[in-house]
């Protein structure tokens, strides 16, 4: 099948356009030069541009296939094996050496489960072959593979021939091109490079395998239970699959994976290109803050490949990356080394050289912190996270709150600040939600913060069952760019209305529509300078039901007939936000450290038994346990009254408006992490994501109006105005 770029609808392989939204499945354009260009195009045949679709491939070939020559594995010992190739990695990174094929990572191998049943698939040729003529690899060459076909076994194909004619690929359907030579990154078992998909738009065959165990077990299937088949799954490819949904854009997503004779193959998002941690470390205005939250993000880390042998995956400088959040990723996920386990100690040394290769200043606390690691006077992950809810501690009583300055420097204020800086939790605790609950009184850190960026999206459709749309929403965003010596930031006001609308003879359509037109306009008459307060919202919201209700009384509309709507607002100016709602439409939050927040409690009879104390499971028992308690029109002001909430932006957050057509059925808590979590990332597009729940909710729901309104806002602290607020 083809999945739509545009809208991720399933089409068949035979169509040119999607069958639902219209968009070429062909063709693209350049985004340099905007000429169109095929989808399996390397290269924009006009300017030059590459345009095609990158994946990162992983290799490991069978024990029993290695080669025979090459440097023994030393037998180190523990604080041995990570200094040396630390050091070489220090030098390797500020440019005094070549790269190293006998670095940190290449000493790493995973022994390979017994797959000598498993079906061969070939998973490399060259274009001037048959997929049933497979060239294999030279047992003489560990250092690189010629771009010629790859097995377990030995070769015949000439590198002149390889490099100027023939064209190599992982698999016999000749999708996946090798577009450089493999290189180990572990032993000589281990092998990456980057490959051309020269199908894009193809669903993998991994991808289909996960949608029909998706369709098997969705009636049956425990949800936290693993949808893979660990039998049709290469082993390398687990611990991405499994950790996936935990730490989401930290481990790389696995686009495809297969098995030939033994060797295994991953095909892996793209991260070699992505920036070094090391170099956002020497950023001089990073907060001390978030550079301790990259370290609690380390250990959380730590202890989740601990499990899987793969702990080494923190220890590569080269594959510690961050993305355009500057959130710390992992290029990949490297196998421990044979006979070697990765300890604690091992970990301080990364984070001495993080330091040491930047030149930053280590607070005292965090300098005795790495010295006990290193020493190993600290003996569990849980005692470490401890120690850095210390150090927060300490920072939070220091009366300077300015960032960490190189060594022997003052600041400089005329140095440019990239403009999406990420923003880390800084009125939350260090760990996650959830992840210390033997820590309760955690410290707390409160930065003022300030406006990166505020995006929104906002889609609608009909539904499977209903043949009018009575679903209605709109969107109003002022924004304007600052600019000092501390950077750029953003002013920003934005107003987000959605609104269910009921009644008999199209009156939900109307009321809907009408709602909105009121409070977009009342909004812009009484939202000025500041963020409007509680009691002229409520305002809004009542002169919207006049509205409605002066329209009832005067079509003289009776009982069901009287036209009414839900109503869920939400006003953004810079950092601080109200929200306002009658009815069921509801207004989720999402964040990275507090995850899936339902702000909105429902005004329905079966939510109004619960505040009485009632148990839930009678409460929703009761016939009318889903009649609404107030909406918009159908009386007037003295029976409706307007939840209103308050709340600042401390932290990147996702916010989603949505009807009852996307939130029922609990639809909303069983797929947030994988629909709307990725969303909080800027690399992920909102229209996108959108339409995603569309689909998502006419495919399990789809028995009433779809409704989605997204808001992404991105924060950072705002040191400028932190330093004057402490003289």
């Amino acid at each position: 099948m083809l999945i739509c770029p545009q809208c991720q609808f399933e089409n068949p392989d035979t169509n040119k356009f999607c069958q639902q939204c219209g968009t070429s499945l062909t063709n693209k354009d350049c985004p340099e030069c905007g000429v169109s260009v095929t989808y399996s195009a390397e290269n924009c045949h006009n300017c030059g541009a590459f345009t095609g679709t990158l994946w990162w491939a992983i290799v490991s070939r069978p024990s029993s296939s290695l080669p025979a020559s090459g440097p023994p594995l030393a037998k180190a010992t523990k604080s041995e094996f990570s200094l040396n190739d630390l050091q070489a990695e220090k030098l390797r990174l500020a440019g005094k050496v070549e790269p190293n094929p006998e670095t940190l990572a290449n000493k790493v191998s995973m022994p390979a489960p017994d797959l000598s049943q498993e079906k061969s698939i070939n998973p490399v040729v060259t274009e001037s072959q048959t997929p049933d003529r497979v060239q294999n690899l030279p047992q003489d060459n560990q250092t690189e593979i010629e771009a010629v076909t790859f097995n377990a076994d030995q070769t015949t194909t000439a590198p002149e021939a390889s490099q100027s004619e023939a064209k190599a690929y992982l698999d016999p359907q000749q999708r996946y091109q090798l577009l450089e030579p493999m290189t180990p990154v572990a032993d000589s078992s281990i092998l990456a490079g980057k490959v051309l998909d020269r199908m894009p738009l193809q669903a993998s065959p991994l991808e289909m395998l996960a949608l029909q165990l998706q369709s098997i077990d969705s009636k049956d299937a425990d949800p936290s239970s693993n949808a893979f088949d660990p039998s049709a799954i290469p082993a390398i490819a687990l611990p991405y699959l499994e950790l996936k949904d935990q730490f989401n854009s930290a481990i790389p997503t696995v686009h495809d994976a297969w098995i030939d004779s033994g060797t295994q193959v991953v095909l892996l998002e793209h991260r070699a290109e992505w920036p070094y941690l090391v170099d956002l470390w020497r950023n001089d205005y990073i907060p001390q803050m978030q550079l301790l939250h990259i370290l609690y993000d380390m250990t959380s880390l730590w202890a989740a490949l601990e499990p899987y042998n793969c702990c080494q995956s923190l220890l590569l400088l080269t594959n510690l990356r961050v993305d355009e959040d500057h959130t710390l990723v992992l290029q990949q996920i490297h196998p421990d080394p044979p006979g070697v386990t990765p300890t604690l100690p091992n970990l301080g040394e990364v984070w001495q050289h993080l330091f040491r290769q930047t030149g930053r200043t280590l607070l005292g606390a965090m300098g005795q912190l790495i010295s006990d690691l290193q020493t190993d006077r600290i003996d569990s992950i849980d005692r470490l996270r401890s120690r850095l809810d210390e150090i927060a501690s300490e920072l939070q009583d220091l009366s300077s709150v300015s960032p960490m300055l190189p060594l022997d420097s003052e600041p400089n204020p005329e140095a440019e600040i990239e403009e999406d800086m990420p923003a880390p939790p800084m009125t939350t605790p260090l760990y996650p939600s959830g992840g210390e609950e033997d820590a309760p009184d955690a410290p707390t850190v409160v930065l003022p913060m300030q406006l990166l960026s505020l995006e929104d999206a906002g889609r609608t459709d009909v539904g499977r069952s209903r043949r009018h749309n009575e679903d209605y929403f709109g969107i109003h965003t002022q924004i304007s760019k600052l600019e000092n010596p501390f950077g750029r930031t953003l002013q920003a006001k934005g107003l987000y209305i959605l609104c269910d609308g009921m009644g008999g003879h199209a009156g939900g359509e109307v009321a809907s529509a009408l709602a909105v037109k009121t409070l977009l306009e009342y909004f812009q008459a009484h939202w000025q300078d500041q963020l409007p307060n509680e009691d002229c919202i409520r305002k809004g919201v009542l002169y919207a039901n006049q509205a409605l209700f002066d329209l009832n009384q005067q079509d003289a509309r009776s009982g069901s007939g009287r036209m009414g709507t839900t109503l869920v607002t939400v006003l953004v100016q810079d950092t601080q936000v109200a929200i306002a709602h009658v009815g069921d439409s509801r207004l989720y939050r999402i964040s990275r450290t507090s995850g899936l927040e339902q702000l909105t409690v429902d005004h329905e009879v079966g939510q109004r038994e619960i505040l009485k104390g009632v148990p839930a499971e009678i409460a929703y028992s009761r016939p009318d346990a889903y009649q609404l308690t107030q909406a918009l029109g159908p009386r007037n002001a003295q029976f409706v009254i307007p939840d209103v909430q308050f709340f600042e932006l401390d932290e990147d957050t996702l916010m989603l408006l949505c009807s009852d057509g996307l939130s029922d059925n609990d639809l909303i808590e069983k797929n947030w992490q994988t629909h709307l979590k990725p969303l909080i990332s800027s690399r992920n597009n909102l229209d996108l994501g959108a339409n995603a729940l569309i689909e998502l909710a006419n495919q399990y729901n789809g028995h009433d109006n779809i409704t989605a309104v997204l808001i992404r806002a991105k924060v950072r602290p705002d040191l400028e105005q932190a330093k004057f607020s402490n003289g």
